[in-house]
Formats: structure tokens, sequence, C-alpha cells
């Protein structure tokens, strides 16, 4: 038995270190100058500089982008919770004729690639008079926010026991307080989890803004992909501390949405 957890822990780092070296090395080569990154032999050793970060943190369209992601991202994930959770609550526990067609075309809007859904959205908006405008970027967002939330939460809100309700129904709660002040509370964990990826999926979204966005919505993903158009010699030391500054505002909403739900189940227990 010693001997098999052994193994199993040894498969485990290897796959961990699998993981996470790409990560480690992206955020190295942000710090070094260019002729350590394309040097034949890998360097673990190196001076490191901050030109590569004070580069990418001082242009304009870098800020102007993480404005924008953070904007549209954040409040088209608002949307989906406010929207998405009574919408997931109403189908897992009152469940009708239409509610498994409600979860079909919830998970069918998933299924299109998004290129067939970006260009007709792009010639609403166009008609419209919203193109390249962060109304259309959340509005667009939103409708994905909104699926994968309600997709992820019903099994959250079924997994419910319905002896919990029906004891705040007993209390004198109605429908709604019943859903606000004890559904919620208790699917909190599995309910972060799909907000998080919601948020994820959105920030990571490259097609959907490219095409709705030309000059005044671009998000950083879109920006960040401009860095590598700069000629015949590609600056890496940018793309890689571009590609570390993209990925750390989901880290950040990932860390303090569990501190929220680490202190929210240690003040209740």
């Amino acid at each position: 038995m010693k001997l098999d957890r052994i193994l199993g822990n040894l498969v485990l780092a290897i796959f961990g270190f699998i993981a996470l070296f790409p990560l480690v090395w992206t955020a190295l080569n942000a710090f070094k100058k260019n002729v350590d990154i394309i040097s034949k032999v890998p360097k673990f050793f190196f001076t490191p500089t901050l030109e590569n970060v004070t580069y990418v943190l001082g242009r304009h369209s870098v800020m102007a982008g993480l404005t924008n992601s953070i904007i549209a991202c954040g409040t088209s994930v608002l949307v989906g919770v406010v929207l998405g959770l009574p919408l997931a609550y109403a189908i897992a526990r009152y469940p009708n004729k239409w509610s498994a067609d409600i979860q079909f075309f919830v998970l069918s809007i998933r299924f299109l690639p998004p290129v067939a859904v970006a260009i007709p959205l792009m010639v609403i908006w166009l008609q419209i008079g919203l193109y390249d405008s962060l109304v259309a970027l959340i509005v667009t967002y939103s409708l994905i926010t909104i699926s994968v939330t309600v997709w992820l939460s019903i099994p959250a809100f079924q997994r419910v026991p319905k002896e919990v309700e029906e004891a705040g129904f007993v209390d004198g709660y109605g429908a709604y307080a019943v859903f606000w002040k004890v559904a919620l509370p208790v699917a909190l964990r599995s309910l972060v989890g799909a907000i998080a990826f919601s948020f994820v999926l959105i920030w990571n979204e490259f097609l959907m803004a490219l095409m709705l966005s030309s000059t005044n919505a671009k998000t950083l993903p879109i920006v960040a992909s401009e860095l590598s158009q700069q000629g015949m010699n590609v600056p890496w030391g940018i793309l890689n501390a571009s590609v570390v500054l993209l990925s750390l505002p989901p880290l950040l909403f990932l860390g303090v949405l569990s501190g929220f739900l680490s202190s929210a189940f240690t003040r209740r227990t």
C-alpha cells in the first residue's frame, strides 16, 4: 500500500509539473530580455528586467482593452447571475412540460460554433448603430453567461434537500424568501463554481470580441493578439508579459470568490 501511495503521488507530481511548467515558464519569460528568450540553451538564471511589463502597461491600448474587458465581463456575469440563478431555481424546483425543452435550448446555445453566432450579431448591431460598443459586448456576453449559469446551476439547486426548503415554508417564508434565504446559501458552493466558469469563459472570448469591435470596444485578448503583429522580430518578452496580464484578472476573481466562499462558511460554522 505504501508503494502504491508513493507511485500515485509521483504520477500526480509529474502531471502537476507538466500542467504548471508552461505557466511558470511564461511568467519567467515576461521578465527576460529577448536575447535570453531566444537563446538555444534555456536560461533559468538571468538578470530580470521590467521593460516588457512597463511596455505593456504603458500602452494606452492595453489599459483601454483591460478596462473594456473588466466592464463587459463583470457586467455580463452580473446579468447572468441576476437572471440565470432564478431561472435555474425555477426549472429545478418547479418543473413543467417545458423544463426539458428549456434546458436543451440553453445547452444548445453552446453547441453552435461562435462564428455562426458572431456574424448575425454583427449585422444586428451594425443596423441598430451599436456596433463597436460596450453595450453590444455586454448583451452578447450576457447570452453566454445566462446559458452557462442556468446549465450549471440547475443540478446545484436540485441537490438542495427539499426538507430544508419545506422547513422554510413552515417558518413562514414565501417562495422568494426560500430562494434567497434557504436555497441560495445551501447551493452557494456549487454556484460559485458556475459563476467563476462563466467569467473565465467570456474573459478569454476572442472571436466574438474580434467580430463585434474595431476600435472603441476592443477587449484585452484582442489587444494582446495585436502585440504579435510587429514585424519579423517577434517580441517574445512583450507577448509573455501580455499573457501574464491577461491571466491575472481571472486568477484574482477566483481568489476573491474563494475567499468570500471560505469566509461565508466560516461565519456559518
